[in-house]
């Protein structure tokens, strides 16, 4: 089989690495668009970037591949949308949805395994992906197929929206964001609006390999005070000390962030659908005026009463 992956970074190295270790001839995308030279008889090609690279990615696919209709294309991006994106450019039936759930990482070694996991698969439009499914469990991964796109993708960003923007806006680790009350106020709230959103769309929740994400539902649907003692054990059992990604790339300076892709998704479904969103709203604006001016931070790192007051204002007192 061979592959061609666009993103080495963690995951896209891991799935790729998988992959050639089990007999695939693998390459990786250069970084820039110039760089990029035809590739024929690509059997699989992987895009592992970020959801605000999405773009960019279908556009070094297209120089890569051309017009080869017979190149499965894997999204294994965090947030919704991405999957469209590419199903517009080469068609639905050539597009598949991923959901990996093993936490994986760069360091100086290469990639690094911190727990266990596996990866949801689920095509967009109506083609076979019993092949794929195939070729990753002989790579060694538990893999599971869904028969809807949305249902993974939207169960997965529940998953990946947990304990992620609030503490990127507060410079917390999630074992500090579940010991404060206010501030972990705030994640129940945006969690409850971002299944709101989701039953909205009638779209059904599924459980990911590791991630038992109905039982997360839940226990969002209890009352505050039970919610926020259940919840609090999930995410200090999921994300623990490790930063999440949007605080990770907040650290790094970067200057964009997947947040649109993820709360953003969740306020902007909530707009067409009329369902309010404005704590998710509050954490999107908030971090993206961060990401534009680094500055700004100051007034919110290790200072929830500060994002508390934002969500008060936002919602007049009433969440």
């Amino acid at each position: 089989m061979k592959v061609y992956v666009v993103g080495a970074g963690a995951v896209g190295r891991y799935l790729g690495g998988l992959l050639a270790d089990h007999g695939g001839d693998v390459s990786y995308a250069p970084r820039t668009l110039d760089e990029v030279v035809p590739v024929e008889n690509v059997d699989l090609a992987i895009v592992a970037v970020k959801a605000f690279d999405t773009a960019g990615a279908i556009a070094t696919l297209r120089r890569a591949l051309g017009t080869a209709a017979a190149t499965t294309i894997l999204s294994v991006q965090n947030g919704v949308g991405n999957e469209e994106q590419l199903a517009e450019a080469f068609g639905a039936d050539n597009v598949v949805a991923g959901a990996l759930t093993v936490p994986v990482q760069l360091d100086g070694e290469g990639v690094s395994v911190a727990g266990s996991g596996g990866l949801g698969l689920a095509p967009v439009g109506g083609g076979s992906i019993n092949w794929l499914l195939a070729a990753f469990a002989a790579a060694g991964l538990q893999v599971r197929s869904y028969a809807d796109f949305r249902a993974l993708k939207w169960s997965k960003l529940l998953i990946n929206a947990m304990a992620n923007a609030t503490c990127a806006i507060l410079d917390s680790l999630p074992t500090n964001l579940v010991k404060h009350p206010g501030a972990f106020r705030v994640e129940v709230h945006a969690l409850r609006e971002a299944l709101g959103v989701i039953r909205a769309q009638r779209i059904p929740l599924v459980d990911l390999p590791r991630y038992p994400v109905r039982a997360l539902a839940a226990v969002l649907r209890l009352p505050s005070a039970g919610a926020r003692l259940l919840l609090a054990s999930r995410v200090a059992g999921a994300r623990g000390e490790k930063p999440p990604s949007l605080l990770v790339d907040l650290r790094a300076g970067r200057q964009r962030s997947e947040v649109g892709a993820l709360n953003g998704a969740v306020v902007r479904a909530g707009k067409v659908l009329g369902v309010p969103t404005p704590v998710n709203a509050v954490l999107t604006d908030t971090l993206e005026d961060i990401v534009r001016s680094h500055a700004l931070w100051a007034k919110y790192r290790e200072r929830p009463e500060a994002l508390i007051a934002r969500v008060d204002e936002a919602t007049r007192g009433r969440w």
